[in-house]
């Protein structure tokens, strides 16, 4: 790695679609990669892991800390992780039987939501404007708005009192999906 941090970082192999408890402890969408701190802290996707790799050691900047060099670096990353993910569906799509692959799928997401919203529950963000709250409120306005019938404050008070009361943004409040009129 180039911070000189390899001798740090331990490789588990893990089979992610089996769901095993240690990797859905680290990380509840049960996706790789995932990287597990000495401090016991989580970290998973690759723009994350790859933010606190580029804080350790010494070594080449990784990631510019400002200006049109960061986000040509970002928006590389961007691309080619989305392109990985496009891969990775690809593969696990061609394995299977088409009516079988479509419902495993479906079902895999809706588990990773499941959990997603459960963590989110005893995790909920604070008051700050910041790219994970936004985040936060940008992906249960698309559950409302997309998936009402899944009923996703059912058992999560906390979450549905955070996502209610941060609405009261009005910054936030004006992009609440709403059906075209």
């Amino acid at each position: 790695i180039a911070r000189g941090v390899d001798h740090m970082i331990e490789p588990v192999k893990v089979d992610p679609w089996t769901r095993p408890a240690e990797l859905l402890a680290a990380n509840p969408l049960s996706k790789l990669p995932t990287l597990i701190a000495d401090t016991g802290e989580s970290f998973y996707d690759s723009p994350v892991i790859c933010e606190y790799i580029a804080s350790l050691g010494t070594g080449p900047v990784l990631i510019p800390a400002a200006g049109s060099a960061r986000f040509a670096v970002l928006r590389l990353q961007a691309l080619t992780d989305g392109m990985t993910d496009s891969l990775v569906i690809r593969r696990v799509e061609g394995m299977r039987p088409e009516e079988d692959a479509r419902k495993a799928w479906i079902e895999v997401h809706r588990l990773n939501i499941v959990r997603g919203l459960d963590w989110l529950e005893q995790n909920v963000p604070g008051t700050a404007l910041d790219l994970g709250s936004i985040s936060v409120v940008c992906m249960l306005g698309f559950l409302d708005f997309r998936f009402a019938a899944d009923a996703w404050r059912t058992g999560r008070p906390n979450l549905s009192a955070w996502y209610d009361a941060i609405l009261r943004e009005p910054a936030l409040a004006r992009t609440v999906p709403r059906e075209p009129t």
